[in-house]
């Protein structure tokens, strides 16, 4: 469709529709009445206007000519019937590029197939005389050449004339070839409105347009160099009020660095000062205490000649208090010996007593010992005389044997039965597993599909979980989910299976009814909130469907298998898959298939194909009938991985239904033996109890009589051994007698040594108590000899500290002196001078203080860190540099401002014409519209926060179609 305008492509717009016929012309002629009017200035036709075409060997003609008219001009035809090449010709001989039409990229290739070459002529509508291009074709070496107005000439000169007029056909506001529709609705805001620009306004138009957009680029450079200017510049005078506060903490420290200095002058004179007020006080303490030492030792002497005294009347008193201890611990040693002689008497009596307690006890216990024995004896001569006679139970003892050794053979039987039967039962046990085993790792591999379902479809999950608790209520059989229903032969072919069947279908239920497909969604759509899929199989079966042609005619082509042969589904699944997916005849091919897979395409005309790891699609044009294919990569298989053989699983599951069977067929064996078995028990044991009483009532009567017998020596033995009390009680008595004599000898003798050795006691007493009173006299005198002693002690060594001190407080004097002076700047024999003076008075007087004062400045100077006099250089630099670049944003602003006149001069110059343009443009169209009883708007939109402008553009409903198209066009300045 050409755009409205005083300048056009050609006085029509070309249009298609296959439904109405052509309206052409072959052969040669002249170009109508077109042509003897075209010297007239009322002629309809506007300059650059088509009034002829003519086609020699191009593409379907043989030789065509079309006149268009100076209004609408619309070709109709069938599909095939050569409107299109009329478009072609159009662009290739207005010296269009072949890209322009979007087909063969070769101008050899529009030649009519089986002709060397080809051409195609244009008459253009120009005052006084008509215009006329002519563009030969070569097929051999694909070059054109080129005549106006019947006279050879070059592509330049071609051009440059069709520039004159306005024409542009690489513009798509003027020229749309039916395959550029799709470029052309993808055109950006700004492509568009320059394409109608150079389509319709005058030259200068665009050229404002393009030259507007340089002139924006360069402000918005101005700009960014302003901002960022200015942004230094803020940087800087910040940066520089940090270097003012250093520069005035540089100055407060350099106050305290000077205080601190003074005060380190003074402090050695104070420091001197009170040492030297320490040594005269040490001086006086050292006089002082010479003097006391010399009283002292006057007073020392006479004490020591009364410790010596002291010491030999306590020696004295000493040796007779051992003496006296002596004789003490041998009269005690003594009676200890006379005691413990009494206590061996009394034990001695004690084991006497105990002797005869013990004989009066054995005595009443042999007594009741024989009254037992005797009493015993009594109870079995009865017992034995109750007994009959066990001559008569022999008969029944051996009958009782004779049905035990039957009961033992029968049980020995019934015993190897059981014990067979226990052996198939144990191997039946074993297979049992066997097969458990198996059927539980088929179960987990299902577990990982559903994990895997879970994992990623939770809701899909959550409705599987629902149907299998619900399956009676729907009337024919419903399939799980594709991706658990359908188990791959080999996990190897998952990729392809995933690949072709969606996603979406992956986790579909299949359903044979809609009826229940209808109920299962009113459920879990409605009632649950669940997304889930469901699908209906088809209501024939297609999973018998064979594919177009047998795999083994594929095997050259490197195919192996239909993807329908390489896994297992439920036959709704299967007949849904083929239906749906034709997997009966998609087939799978190997890397070969990919390595000739052009001699694939042509030769097998499939239209899908898998080869190794890709996926080709091919389909036909409905144009030019060409062969069209794409290729995919295949994504690995992430659902269909696990492999579970369902033959195998339900041959395990009838296996072990078998051997269930079996194995209850076992138990009920066992079962019955086993009560046999109790019943012959319960036998055996009544005929051993049986056996055992007639045993014991045989055997009594001799156990009696032997028993009776051993009691009798028994009794016999106790009454010989009877003790005579009333001898050994007589004596007893005489041994205590004999003992108590002793013992009063003893206590005797024990008596008289304890008064001895209770007037020793007494007179160590008293020697005790003279020794006391002479050892505290002496502890007195030694305690104050040994007092003077540390006293004179103390006395001599503080006299040795005291001189000590004084040597060492004037050696500090000195230095102290010397170190003052030094930090003074004085020598040996300058004063101080009045200047310091002066200053010393502002100061402290004392140490505490000046150190404290001085501790305090140090921290106060301490405190301002990373400060040197580059701060004091680097911040007046730094101000010289602010000016200068205040003085350069000075001028960046002006010339911004003067870019900004100039920008706004050249817009005008550029959007009044485009507005007027617009408005005439609007105003076609709308009485367009209204012919067609339609309304339509052309309008320019302007932006002013973005500095945009466009212009819309709605178009009418076609006839015949009902579908109705918009186009909103816009444009950046």
């Amino acid at each position: 469709m050409a755009a409205p305008g005083k300048r056009k492509l050609g006085a029509a717009a070309l249009s298609e529709n296959s439904s109405c016929a052509e309206r052409s012309k072959r052969g040669s002629g002249a170009a109508g009445p077109v042509g003897n009017s075209r010297g007239q200035p009322q002629s309809p036709f506007v300059e650059g206007s088509v009034v002829r075409v003519t086609m020699e060997n191009f593409l379907t003609y043989d030789n065509c000519e079309v006149s268009p008219g100076p209004h609408l001009n619309m070709i109709v035809g069938a599909n095939g019937t050569g409107k299109s090449s009329i478009v072609c010709a159009i662009c290739l001989g207005l010296a269009g590029k072949p890209s322009f039409i979007g087909r063969a990229d070769k101008v050899g290739l529009y030649v009519k197939r089986g002709c060397s070459k080809g051409s195609v002529e244009i008459e253009l509508f120009k005052t006084p005389s008509n215009l006329i291009i002519t563009r030969e074709i070569h097929v051999a070496n694909n070059a054109s050449a080129w005549f106006v107005n019947k006279k050879p000439s070059t592509l330049k000169i071609v051009e440059e004339q069709i520039a004159a007029l306005n024409i542009q056909v690489g513009n798509l506001c003027q020229f749309l070839p039916q395959d550029k529709v799709g470029e052309f609705a993808k055109l950006s805001k700004t492509e568009l409105l320059e394409a109608t620009e150079k389509s319709v306004g005058p030259p200068e138009m665009y050229q404002f347009h393009c030259e507007l957009k340089n002139f924006r680029e360069r402000e918005r450079e101005l700009e960014s160099s302003l901002q960022e200017k200015t942004n230094f510049l803020e940087k800087m005078k910040q940066r520089n009020e940090r270097y003012k506060q250093d520069v005035e903490r540089y100055y407060e420290r350099q106050r305290h660095l000077d205080i601190i200095e003074m005060l380190e002058r003074k402090r050695p004179l104070v420091e001197y000062e009170n040492v030297r007020q320490q040594h005269e006080e040490v001086k006086e303490d050292r006089d002082h205490a010479k003097e006391e030492l010399k009283k002292l030792q006057q007073t020392k002497s006479p004490m020591t000649q009364q410790i010596q005294e002291i010491e030999k009347q306590w020696r004295s008193l000493d040796i007779k208090i051992k003496e006296k201890a002596a004789e003490i611990k041998e009269t005690s040693q003594r009676c200890k010996q006379k005691q413990d002689a009494v206590e061996k008497k009394d034990k001695q009596i004690e084991e006497i007593q105990q002797a005869l307690r013990m004989k009066r006890e054995e005595e009443i216990d042999q007594k009741k010992r024989i009254y037992i024995t005797r009493k015993m004896i009594e109870d079995w001569q009865n017992e034995l005389n109750s007994t009959g006679n066990s001559e008569n139970l022999q008969p029944q003892i051996d009958s009782i044997n004779n049905e035990l050794r039957q009961l033992q053979d029968e049980k020995a039987n019934i015993d190897g039965e059981m014990s067979d039967l226990r052996r198939e039962r144990e191997n039946l046990e074993r297979e049992k597993k066997r097969v458990t085993d198996g059927i539980v790792q088929f179960n987990n591999m299902m577990n990982l599909k559903e994990d895997k379902l879970r994992g990623r479809f939770q809701d899909t999950y959550n409705a599987l979980l629902w149907l299998r608790q619900n399956k009676n209520r729907f009337k024919r059989s419903v399939c799980e989910p594709m991706m658990l229903a359908i188990n791959m032969k080999d996990n190897r072919h998952a990729k392809y299976v995933e690949n072709h069947i969606s996603a979406n279908d992956m986790r579909a239920f299949v359903f044979e009814s809609q009826e229940d497909m209808e109920i299962f969604l009113r459920e879990v759509r409605d009632h649950q909130k669940l997304k889930v899929n469901a699908v209906c199989a088809p209501s024939e079966s297609c999973a018998e469907n064979r594919p177009t042609r047998s795999v083994e005619e594929l095997h050259q082509y490197g195919f192996f298998s239909y993807l329908r042969e390489l896994f297992d589904a439920p036959h709704p699944v299967m007949s849904y898959l083929c239906s749906q997916y034709r997997v009966h005849d998609v087939p799978v091919g190997t890397q070969k298939t990919r390595n000739m897979i052009e001699r694939v395409i042509q030769e097998t005309k499939l239209k899908q194909i898998y080869t190794a790891e890709e996926r080709y699609s091919v389909k036909v044009s409905a144009y030019t009938n060409q062969t069209l294919s794409s290729n995919t990569s295949l994504r690995p298989a992430q659902f269909l991985t696990v492999t579970v053989d369902a033959d195998e699983k339900r041959q395990l599951e009838n296996q072990l239904k078998e051997i269930n069977k079996s194995l209850q067929l076992r138990d009920s064996q066992l079962h019955t033996l086993y009560e046999r078995q109790k019943c012959l028990e319960r036998k055996d044991n009544e005929l051993r109890q049986q056996k055992k009483e007639c045993l014991e009532r045989k055997n009594k009567r001799k156990q009696l009589e032997s028993k009776i017998s051993m009691k009798q020596d028994s009794l016999k033995q106790l009454e010989q051994d009877t003790i005579n009390l009333e001898e050994e009680s007589q004596q007893t008595n005489a041994k205590i007698k004999e003992i108590n004599i002793q013992k009063a000898k003893l206590v005797t003798e024990l008596m008289q040594l304890i008064k001895s050795c209770i007037t020793l006691n007494m007179l160590k007493a008293d020697l005790v108590l003279q020794s006391t009173t002479v050892t505290s006299k002496k502890n007195r005198l030694e305690s104050d000899y040994k007092a003077a002693t540390v006293q004179l002690r103390a006395l001599e060594q503080q006299v040795s500290d005291l001189s000590e001190r004084k040597h060492v407080l004037l050696e500090k004097c000195k230095g102290l002196m010397r170190k003052a002076r030094q930090a003074c700047n004085l020598s040996p024999d300058q004063e101080v001078p009045k200047d310091f003076q002066t200053a010393f008075q502002d100061l402290p007087d004392t140490l505490d203080t000046i150190d404290a004062l001085l501790n305090e400045e140090k921290s106060r100077a301490s405190c301002f860190t990373g400060l040197n006099a580059s701060v004091v250089e680097e911040y007046n630099r730094r101000a010289q540099e602010i000016q200068q670049v205040t003085e350069e944003l000075k001028e960046k602003k002006q010339e911004l401002e003067s870019y900004r006149q100039n920008i706004s001069q050249v817009k005008e110059r550029w959007l009044i014409p485009l507005k007027q343009l617009v408005e005439q443009i609007n105003e076609k169209f709308s009485d367009f519209f209204s012919s067609m009883q339609c309304a339509g708007e052309v309008d320019l939109h302007t932006e002013n926060e973005a500095n945009q402008e466009g212009f819309g553009q709605q178009v009418p409903p076609l006839p015949g179609n009902g579908t109705q198209w918009w186009r909103i066009l816009r444009q950046t300045s």
